[in-house]
């Protein structure tokens, strides 16, 4: 049990502003965004600087409390909510949300783990530069969780997830000890570089308070198209001659199924400007050289010609390029007024997204009889959200084995971008070696010994 004077041994490092003990108040942290999972805290605590997060780590330490880091709960597998014990210590980052600098000549920003990705963004934009990790969930998320989970997002294909974006961290330890490696370069061989080590393992291993993050200048011109391909394969075949076409300039590249985006047509009323089609693929290029969208007028003839593209139109203005992307952004909130789903998030080698969708289509067929399949995703990156609207009575146990088991079998994994969490461990112990379970079991007893940590999320208790 958790000594009863731990709290205001909180409120003595942070004041009355920076805790939250009233139930009704604690709520919205104790459930996570998709109302999976509820769970109930001692109270949240929320620092204002790097210092107090260490006092607080300290308390927390010596009290034996646990402590789950909390950012703006837009996660979705549950990794920032507490259990039901009504023990664990809720760390929100959220005041220590400060943009502490911007360098425009090397194309860095540092900030605080609490600042909201929008913000960020929109801060070095005023610039003439860009943050290009980029999120539905954008205008809640946390630097903090960005970092923690290892976002992807759209523009995975060109500038790759989150980690790659990361050149420095500043991180306070499971026994409270602040480190600091601020460092705004991109060329830095010296020794182990500890702060991979705090990158996607979600809190479970230190918190990061504060992150250096590189930057890439604003591209001058956008061109955004809708395509109707026949087929996954001619899917494919619509990215290599993107690639081999316009080349860098591919900035995302999302395949929607004609079934997902039925569900967008009928719930949210948005209308699809191209025939009818089993597959879409929605492209972006982005430059700051004249001629793209020549180049992207060309490409898309030579699809038509060779008849691996069905049909296709390239947004005339912001707005039109806006509501293209309306209709990707909108499957998830349309397939919630479906019914009932269960959730994929995996990916596969890229040349292998053909062979999972008609061997995860033919099982679930045969397997689960009456399931409508939801599929899309970001296909230039092979993470595909293979969702599962199941009738009543389906365990979504028994479908994840099903997906999970084809996806490992190609050589993929069970989470592409939405991290494990609470919701997948089960998943990861039963699909990941056992070598490589037992190295993370080190690396974690390495660092948090006593398990303090968001513990029960991406590994087990044991």
């Amino acid at each position: 049990m958790i000594h009863g004077g731990l709290v205001e041994k909180f409120r003595d490092v942070v004041g009355d502003r920076g805790l939250i003990t009233h139930a009704a108040d604690l709520a919205p942290y104790c459930h996570d965004w998709r109302g999976i999972f509820k769970g109930s805290a001692l109270c949240a605590v929320l620092p204002g600087s790097t210092l107090e997060v260490a006092a607080i780590v300290r308390l927390c330490g010596e009290a034996g409390a646990e402590i789950v880091p909390h950012g703006g709960n837009t996660g979705l597998s549950g990794g920032a909510t507490p259990d039901a014990t009504g023990h664990q210590v809720i760390l929100s980052l959220s005041r220590m949300n400060a943009i502490r600098q911007i360098d425009t000549v090397g194309e860095t920003i540092e900030v605080e783990a609490g600042c909201i990705l929008q913000v960020a963004r929109e801060a070095v934009a005023e610039q003439g530069l860009l943050l290009p990790v980029s999120l539905a969930a954008e205008g809640s998320a946390h630097i903090g969780g960005i970092v923690s989970t290892n976002a992807g997002g759209t523009n995975v294909v060109r500038y790759g997830m989150a980690r790659g974006r990361i050149l420095g961290l500043e991180v306070v330890t499971a026994d409270g000890q602040i480190v600091t490696g601020l460092r705004r370069l991109r060329k830095d061989n010296a020794g182990y570089d500890w702060k991979q080590w705090f990158i996607g393992t979600e809190g479970t291993l230190g918190i990061v308070t504060a992150a250096v993050l590189q930057l890439a200048p604003m591209p001058r011109h956008r061109v955004t198209a809708l395509l109707a391909v026949p087929t996954s394969e001619d899917a494919l075949h619509v990215l290599r001659a993107a690639r081999q076409e316009i080349g860098e300039t591919l900035t995302g590249f999302e395949l929607m199924s004609g079934a997902a985006l039925a569900l967008v047509t009928r719930h949210q009323k948005l209308k699809v400007p191209l025939r009818e089609s089993a597959w879409y693929v929605l492209l972006e290029a982005s430059s700051s050289l004249s001629g793209l969208r020549e180049a992207t007028e060309a490409l898309l003839a030579g699809l038509l010609e060779r008849e691996q593209v069905a049909d296709g139109v390239i947004a005339e203005s912001e707005r039109q390029a806006t509501e293209l992307w309306l209709l990707r952004e909108s499957i998830s909130e349309a397939e919630g007024k479906e019914g009932r789903s269960v959730k994929h998030d995996v990916s596969v080698p890229i040349s292998a997204i053909p062979e999972f969708l008609r061997l995860a289509d033919e099982s679930v067929a045969h397997e689960f009889p009456g399931t409508r399949i939801n599929a899309f995703g970001h296909a230039g990156d092979g993470n595909i959200h293979y969702n599962l609207i199941v009738p009543p009575g389906t365990q979504a146990s028994a479908v994840n084995t099903l997906v999970h088991d084809l996806v490992v079998g190609l050589g993929g994994s069970i989470s592409a971008e939405h991290g494990i969490g609470q919701y997948r461990v089960g998943e990861l112990l039963r699909c990941r070696s056992a070598p490589e379970l037992e190295l993370a079991r080190r690396i974690k007893r390495a660092l948090d010994p006593t398990n303090m940590l968001n513990p029960g999320k991406v590994l087990d208790r044991t």
